[in-house]
């Protein structure tokens, strides 16, 4: 073969090369780019594992912990790096019969005295390991519980008024001759007939406001008004416990809200500021703007209320006096309605209080946008109760102000 048909034929075998070396690296290149991505199937049991709302466990053969999660942590199913006995007893179990098995987890403290909080499921896996899977149902628990106080305590608080009223009524049939002990009874039944009402409507307007029926569309509401339709509401049981109920002077203030539902709060809080507040002493009401916020604040100097009670007089049916309570015919539900009005507005209610000094709750509702722009925060109010000094005609061109 001549030097020129070799050179030809070297030169074909190179481009051949060439061509078949460039296809056969695309062919890797894709191949490459193809092969999958990211994090392995173990690595995602791990993640599922860890990210569980559920208290998981995996335990091996012999009950050492293999894998476990934050929640679990926080259900206190592991001490000292190693799974409750519980858990540990119910793996050895699984493991012989290979049946899955339900358990009480429940924090040993409160175990036997109340429904099981924390109920976990140990199932078996391949090679002798178990998974336990623990739910907490504590806060279904509690409500649960609080449900069922609820109920016990209506059912008291209902018994009493129409029981009164029973005997009461019987009084009145043995007494038919005699016109003034019926007159007399008569008022008796009256009187629990309406505290009787009360209760009912006040348990209707407390199951409103916890979401049992959809609240009203909020709008532009004068505090002014709302001041001075609660001290109207009130004014007669001022005037009978002789207490002079006085203002500060109108404010122009507005919040975003409910003008019933806002009048119903206030007027609460004016009720029990008459009805704990000694004959013939003072109530204030005072309103301002702090911090975004309207502050209408209502103070007395009554019995004052002591520091362990001031978080539980917002509970349903808690009274810090009883005695006092059931002679003005309180029902209790008084400050959890306020509580609850004031939250439904995004605000709160505050309390300050000194036994045999006073008590001020501040009502807090945020302010409507005009009247963050058109008035000035108003200087802080000092936590123990000032005088109670009128300085507007308001109270008195409405009402509000008892003799």
């Amino acid at each position: 073969m001549t030097a020129p048909a070799w050179f030809a034929l070297a030169t074909a075998a190179l481009v051949v090369g060439l061509v078949v070396g460039f296809l056969f690296g695309r062919t890797r290149s894709g191949g490459s780019e193809r092969r999958p991505t990211g994090p392995t199937a173990a690595e995602l049991l791990e993640r599922f594992v860890r990210s569980s709302n559920n208290g998981v466990l995996i335990l091996n053969r012999f009950g050492d912990l293999v894998l476990h999660n934050k929640r679990a942590e926080a259900l206190g199913l592991i001490r000292l790096n190693q799974a409750d006995a519980r858990a540990r007893k119910a793996a050895e179990q699984v493991i012989e019969t290979g049946d899955p098995l339900e358990i009480d987890l429940s924090p040993l403290a409160v175990r036997g005295r109340q429904p099981e909080a924390v109920v976990a499921e140990v199932r078996p896996l391949d090679d002798g390991f178990t998974v336990v899977e623990a739910v907490d149902h504590s806060e279904a628990v509690r409500l649960e519980a609080t449900r069922r106080d609820f109920v016990a305590n209506v059912s008291h608080e209902l018994k009493t008024p129409v029981g009164a009223i029973a005997l009461l009524a019987e009084a009145v049939l043995d007494a038919v001759d005699d016109t003034d002990e019926v007159r007399r009874f008569g008022e008796k039944i009256l009187r629990e007939s309406t505290r009787l009402g009360k209760l009912v409507t006040e348990l209707i307007a407390l199951s409103r406001l916890q979401g049992a029926e959809r609240l009203p569309e909020l709008n532009v509401v004068e505090v002014d008004a709302v001041v001075r339709e609660a001290l109207g509401r009130t004014k007669l049981a001022a005037e009978s416990a002789e207490i002079t109920v006085t203002t500060d002077g109108p404010s122009g203030l507005l919040v975003e809200g409910d003008r019933t539902l806002l009048v119903t709060a206030l007027s609460n809080l004016l009720e029990n500021a008459v009805a704990y507040s000694p004959q013939g002493s003072p109530v204030s009401i005072s309103r301002r703007l702090v911090d975004s916020f309207i502050e209408i604040a209502v103070t007395d100097r009554g019995i004052g209320i002591a520091e362990e009670e001031q978080q539980r007089v917002f509970e349903r049916f808690y009274r810090a006096d009883k005695a006092r309570s059931r002679a003005t015919g309180g029902t209790g539900l008084g400050l959890a309605i306020v509580k609850h009005v004031a939250a439904n507005h995004g605000g709160e209610v505050r309390l300050w209080s000194s036994q045999g000094v006073g008590s001020t709750f501040t009502l807090r509702i945020p302010a409507h946008a005009s009247a963050e722009n058109a008035s000035a925060p108003a200087p802080r109010q000092e936590r123990e109760p000032g005088p109670l000094v009128a300085t507007g005609p308001e109270s008195a061109e409405q009402g509000g102000t008892t003799p």
